[in-house]
């Protein structure tokens, strides 16, 4: 096997945050469920830039297996045609969502599979393989081998495995049972290793009442020829779940990282390396938790490379608290809302309703009402009167400055700091938006509007008028991992030149005497229901 060449001449030794989705199958359009995972993974991407890391944020597709070759074959086209044209619908999606991803990794792609392969023979070598015949049933369209536990008590499979056949062939099998008590124990001792907590019992759950059986790696190319080939043995290819898994260490190896090129021993001529991995968050859904907690650590411990740091699990959604189901016509699309309300208003909804961990509930009205309650009349509101005020009685001119509203909107900021660095995005939303209600509330409380009226007010009313400009500066800072562009829409109506993107901006006194704001205009334009 010729090695790909990574031997790098300089080593950065500053390590980068490393976030991660899981990659999509490309044998379906994007549905809410990605659109809601990649959303999180952007907010916790740019909170991490805004609070001064270096971030690297990877999503991409799974473009191999069965299901993609079959549904190729179907449309009379090859699987790698078929590929690229669902690649461009999913590389779409990432600007539709108006994600910051730094790389978006395909498993066709030559630098996955030089990757792949490299540990593959690397685990050949060192005995992790052996070959054996299995007897048994196959559910082509899970793509995975079934047991007599899978069964149901009337001796059936479930609809969801579709066509279940019975198949004898030999095929490859990675040594996962031996790593049963290490992982036990390793997921016991680091208590943050899955989020939530409710996810990490039931992964150990399975581990303390269930046998690890070893895992089958391949499949006949007679079978199934759309896969990377087995570098030791090309009658097979690489079952999908070993070759998906394996994109979180293509993209670090391809950027030079140290620990993930020498445990490959692969060689690179780049000058600057990043040096990414462990990933310091792995965020995938509920469905694939076991591919991520079992699985994949032990791949990893096999291959010689540390775990992440973390693997946050996140739930599904309904619609109107039934399945979504396109036979029904029960399905969100989130395109289409998007080019209806606009991107930050899609984005605040997900976040704003669905918490890291549970299940969520997508309701139209409920959409609606955060819309124009909470973007609209809150934040909305608040920056346009402020600014309108600041043109009406200051000609757009900042006053000196006042600490009216110092105290409290810098106990927020302190504590949403606290909350993006734990990704506690929804605490994070709840909390600016308690920003937001009491700067309304304040404007409500000290009525500038009639204080105008009195020229012995003027000193009043120029506190009560800096305090509200500064606290919608800060509302840019804090907004902008979740609201990108709203927030620099904030910073262009305060007529400011800089990015919204550092968290030491939202310190109080931003706001310069003298300095004159732009011209406000509806952020949110208020939306009646259909």
């Amino acid at each position: 096997m010729q090695e790909p060449q990574i031997f790098c001449k300089l080593w950065r030794m500053s390590k980068w945050f490393y976030i991660t989705t899981a990659i999509d199958y490309v044998n379906g359009q994007p549905h809410l469920g990605h659109a809601y995972e990649k959303i999180i993974t952007d907010v916790i991407a740019r909170s991490q830039r805004s609070l001064g890391n270096e971030v690297f944020y990877l999503t991409g597709t799974d473009e191999h297996g069965q299901k993609v070759q079959q549904a190729a074959t179907a449309e009379g086209k090859s699987p790698q045609q078929y590929c690229d044209e669902l690649a461009v619908i999913w590389k779409n999606f990432t600007k539709k969502l108006n994600l910051s991803n730094d790389d978006f990794i395909r498993t066709t792609e030559e630098r996955h599979k030089k990757i792949v392969s490299a540990f593959l023979q690397k685990l050949y070598d060192e005995g992790h393989f052996y070959k054996a015949t299995y007897r048994g049933y196959y559910s082509t369209k899970e793509e995975t081998f079934l047991t007599e536990k899978d069964r149901r008590p009337d001796g059936t499979f479930d609809p969801a495995y579709g066509n279940v056949v019975e198949l004898e062939e030999e095929n490859y099998y990675f040594k996962l049972s031996i790593h049963q008590k290490w992982l036990t124990e390793y997921i016991e001792l680091h208590t943050d290793f899955i989020y939530p907590d409710y996810r990490r019992n039931e992964v150990l759950g399975f581990l303390r009442n269930n046998a690890l059986e070893d895992l089958c790696i391949t499949r006949p190319v007679n079978r199934l020829n759309w896969g990377i080939p087995l570098p030791f043995d090309k009658n097979y290819v690489t079952y999908v779940w070993f070759d998906a898994l394996s994109n979180y260490i293509t993209c670090p190896a391809n950027y030079g990282d140290p620990v993930v090129t020498w445990a490959a021993g692969v060689e690179c001529l780049l000058d600057s390396p990043l040096e990414l991995w462990p990933a310091d968050v792995h965020i995938i859904g509920k469905d694939i938790i076991k591919f991520h907690s079992v699985y994949w650590p032990i791949m990893l411990k096999a291959m010689g490379l540390p775990l992440p740091r973390q693997i946050l699990v996140h739930g599904w959604w309904q619609k109107d608290y039934q399945k979504m189901s396109k036979s029904t016509g029960n399905v969100v699309d989130p395109i289409a809302v998007i080019d209806e309300w606009g991107c930050d208003a899609f984005r605040y909804y997900v976040v704003r309703e669905l918490d890291i961990g549970p299940d969520g509930n997508w309701t139209d009205s409920g959409f609606t009402s955060r819309y124009n309650a909470e973007l609209a009349n809150g934040l909305g509101n608040l920056v346009n009167r402020t600014l309108s005020m600041l043109k009406r009685y200051r000609n757009g001119v900042v006053p000196d400055r006042s600490s009216d509203l110092e105290k409290d909107v810098s106990e927020f900021v302190n504590k949403i700091k606290d909350q993006l660095k734990g990704y506690k995005l929804q605490d994070g939303l709840i909390s600016i938006w308690e920003i937001i209600t009491r700067a309304n509330q304040y404007i409500d409380h000290t009525t500038p509007f009639k204080i105008a009226k009195d020229p012995a007010q003027a000193q009043r009313l120029d506190q009560i008028l800096y305090s509200l400009v500064e606290t919608c500066r800060i509302l840019g800072v804090l907004l902008y991992p979740f609201l990108p562009d709203t927030a620099c829409a904030i910073f262009k109506q305060l007529n400011l030149e800089q990015k919204p993107d550092k968290f030491k901006l939202s310190n109080w006194g931003g706001m310069d005497t003298g300095h004159k704001v732009g011209e406000p205009s509806p952020l949110f334009p208020r939306r009646e229901t259909k």
